[in-house]
């Protein structure tokens, strides 16, 4: 009898039968965004998603909160507790409306409230339930369920998605939650959010009041720290920018100096009198330089925007953004020779301190210059400190030389992040594959 040949098992890209990689339920190819309405926060979860190769295969998820009104002063509140106070809130205005209505004899209608304007149409309304549903009825034909959640908005969806489905998913929460952090599979979070336990923090704490401020324990095994916040930013996203952009910044006279200005925090407080200390020091390097182009952000406020407009708004050299689409955010990453960044925006200088050029062996960063870190306390100036101790930034006085070339070790937060997670992954016998 002819001995019978059984064909081969598939076998993956990398080489070894799926089965034997955790099996097809152990492999993670989708992946779950839940934001919180605010492109910081957002903006980190994409980012993540798509340093693991998950860019074009996730589904967003938004948690939203009542807006206008009183609401805006409500923010304090827990998500669930918010939107149950709007809804009390909402149903004594309809009868009222109704109570004036018919003394006046006149009829009203009244317009329902929907998600639609909060985002865009592919953007969906956060339901534990829905998203825990279909971890267990896809987990036998796609897998388990890669969650990424940022924002303290997003804490108690996240956890609870994890807590109601945990064997069919892994919950990454980025920011620290201020809660448990055996809530979820991993915390992603900067090293200045645990700040508060140095011994210079601790100083500045009042002992009664010690037991209130977190994190109260340093990181466990599940906490993965980075230096500043994840971003989309990598080589093929400049990459792809610098041509996008091409026909707008190839032209311009060299150097070309991008600023970014944010806007004060309760940690790192300015106004006018940063925007004219900005002003001196751009005007003394107008001559050696080519272009300047500046950048407002949303929390800019409008007297720091007014005096900048006043200043350069008709110089040419000088070409401020109006805030109308497109963005040139990304252009300005791509072709900036090097950057000026109030010190209030953790983003924008994480993102600009990843930018740079390699020429073969050797990578040329491009200078990033701060400007009013002298003014931030707390966690923001440790922040500060260790981006100088490391070499990324320094400080902007109007003096530098814009032809210089900056080389100190880059900045690779998401990418550290995203191996972390294989590594987490790994432990548990799963695996990501995009």
């Amino acid at each position: 009898m002819r001995p019978i040949r059984l064909p081969e098992p598939p076998t993956s890209p990398r080489g070894m039968p799926e089965i034997f990689e955790g099996g097809v339920f152990g492999v993670i190819r989708r992946a779950v965004i839940i934001g919180n309405g605010f492109p910081g926060a957002e903006n980190q979860c994409v980012g993540l998603a798509r340093a693991l190769g998950l860019s074009d295969n996730h589904l967003f998820y938004r948690v939203t909160r009542p807006r206008g009104g009183i609401n805006e002063w409500l923010h304090w509140l827990p998500v669930s507790l918010h939107k149950k106070l709007d809804y009390i809130i909402r149903q004594m205005s309809v009868y009222s409306h109704f109570w004036f209505a018919s003394r006046e004899k006149k009829s009203i209608s009244l317009s329902s409230t929907t998600f639609s304007s909060v985002g865009l149409s592919s953007v969906w309304e956060a339901d534990v339930k829905q998203i825990v549903s279909m971890a267990h009825k896809t987990f036998e034909k796609d897998g388990p369920l890669l969650v990424i959640a940022s924002g303290r908005d997003t804490i108690s969806v996240s956890s609870s998605i994890r807590q109601l489905a945990s064997d069919y998913v892994f919950v990454v929460q980025i920011q620290h939650p201020r809660t448990r952090l055996d809530r979820f599979d991993m915390v992603i979070t900067p090293r200045h959010d645990y700040y508060p336990l140095t011994p210079e923090a601790q100083e500045q704490i009042p002992q009664f009041l010690r037991p209130w401020i977190t994190p109260r324990e340093p990181p466990g095994r599940n906490v993965v720290l980075t230096v500043g916040a994840l971003h989309q930013i990598d080589s093929a996203t400049l990459r792809s920018a610098a041509k996008t952009w091409h026909d707008e910044f190839a032209s311009l006279s060299r150097p070309l100096l991008v600023v970014n200005i944010g806007g004060p925090t309760s940690h790192c407080r300015y106004g006018a009198d940063l925007a004219r200390q900005l002003i001196v020091y751009l005007q003394n390097i107008l001559l050696s330089c080519g272009t300047i182009r500046i950048s407002f952000s949303r929390r800019t406020p409008e007297k720091v925007s007014k005096i900048i407009l006043k200043e350069f708004g008709d110089h040419p050299k000088v070409y401020i953004w109006d805030g109308e689409e497109p963005n040139p955010h990304l252009g300005h990453l791509a072709w900036a020779d090097a950057f000026v960044i109030t010190a209030d925006s953790i983003s924008m200088l994480s993102e600009a301190c990843s930018t740079g050029l390699r020429e073969e062996s050797v990578v040329y960063r491009k200078p990033v210059y701060v400007i009013g870190s002298e003014r931030c306390k707390w966690k923001f100036a440790d922040f500060h400190n260790t981006l100088k101790e490391r070499g990324l930034v320094r400080p902007f006085t109007g003096s530098e030389d814009l032809t210089e070339s900056w080389s100190y070790p880059p900045l690779n937060d998401t990418a550290d992040a995203a191996c972390k997670i294989h590594q987490a992954l790994a432990e548990r016998g799963w695996t990501l594959r995009a």
